[in-house]
């Protein structure tokens, strides 16, 4: 089975649309490969441009934001820019839809929290780097920043954890069909 965490990156702001995962004009690429430098380079976070080149950023495998992640358009190459950017899991208050199930689809985790512990998260966030770990049997999901923790269940339905946890479509149904 799939694992997922790791080194996480913080994105406080809702409603971050496709466009600004990767710009359209780079969906005339024909490689995933072609995508991985230009994830979030168009990323505004209050007001100020996101720097999506940081060394934080080149770490992370894991995202954290807030409510309506994956917004706009259906476009999969949203979701192919954070899989060749080794992005393993998203954890938000909630997705659009279609990215969601795009996500799931490649093998990424979209785990959907409450504010309470997305905001739990994020001052978690304060004290440090945050690296999180799952347990996707379980339900459940650790963050950790030096000494201080933070723990919580995850709802995923039994087809989306399967699904995922094999690594996307493509195994999921090479294994089973």
């Amino acid at each position: 089975m799939k694992t997922f965490g790791g080194q996480a990156i913080f994105l406080d702001r809702s409603d971050i649309n496709t466009d600004e995962i990767i710009p359209a004009k780079y969906l005339t690429e024909i490689t995933k490969t072609a995508l991985k430098p230009h994830l979030l380079e168009d990323l505004l976070l209050d007001g100020q441009a996101f720097d999506a080149h940081s060394q934080a950023m080149q770490e992370a495998t894991v995202v954290v934001s807030r409510a309506n992640f994956g917004c706009g358009s259906s476009r999969e190459h949203a979701v192919w820019a954070f899989e060749v950017n080794n992005i393993n899991l998203i954890i938000a208050e909630g997705f659009a839809r279609i990215f969601r199930q795009n996500m799931f689809n490649c093998g990424i985790l979209a785990i959907t929290l409450e504010k309470a512990h997305i905001d739990a998260l994020f001052a978690l966030a304060q004290k440090g780097a945050v690296t999180v770990s799952v347990d996707l049997t379980a339900g459940r999901l650790k963050a950790t920043s030096g000494d201080a923790a933070y723990e919580c269940a995850f709802p995923l339905n039994d087809f989306d954890r399967e699904l995922v946890g094999a690594g996307g479509w493509l195994t999921y149904a090479d294994q089973r069909y």
